[in-house]
Order: structure tokens, then sequence, then C-alpha cells
């Protein structure tokens, strides 16, 4: 199968997680921590992504985030095709920051 920028797939997830008592502060580091070792990279302080080689692949995680969901507060998951998020801008302030580079992608024969 060829690879190509509309099947390689990107996941974001979004969340607005309560931290008024103590159980939740740990319920929202504990799903941020299971991102994180799920392979998502932190964008911004509840906006994670990563990177998939293919929809089956963003399928598996989408599983996996739903299986890690703590009990309250809000989370939306969004998939992209890697030639969307290729038109991503991203600024500091008044300055674009530059892309960072696509992840390798092995294609077995």
């Amino acid at each position: 199968m060829e690879l190509n920028a509309y099947r390689i797939m990107w996941l974001f997830v979004f969340f607005d997680l309560p931290t008024e008592t103590k159980k939740d502060r740990r319920n929202a580091q504990q799903f941020r921590k299971n991102l994180l070792k799920d392979g998502f990279t932190m964008m911004q302080y509840s906006v994670y992504n990563r990177h998939c080689a293919s929809s089956e692949s963003a399928d598996v995680h989408e599983k996996r985030i739903h299986m890690l969901l703590p009990p309250l507060g809000k989370v939306s998951i969004l998939r992209i095709t890697d030639k969307q998020f290729g038109n991503i801008l991203n600024f500091l302030g008044k300055f674009e920051v530059p892309k960072e580079p696509q992840p390798q992608q092995l294609e077995l024969f």
C-alpha cells in the first residue's frame, strides 16, 4: 500500500477537566500521563496530538483514549489527514514558528 498525505492521520485530543478537588486533579494528571504514554505530545496545555500511520492506527488510539477517559470533564478528539496538518500555522506572539519536521515513515515491501 502506497503511503500518502491523505492516508496518514493526525489525532488531536482537546480536553477541559475539572480540578476543584484533589481527586479531580489526580484524574486530570493521570489522563495527561496516559496520553503521553500512548505517544501523544503536548501542543498546548489541554491540547495533545499524535501522528498515526493510517486510519486503522488512529482507530486503535481513539479506542484507547475512550478507555482512559476520566469520570468528569469534556474530551474531544479530532482526526485530520497529514495533508491537512501540513497547512497548520503556529505563532509565538506575532512571529510564525517554523514547522517541525514530519515523523519519518517507513514503507515495507
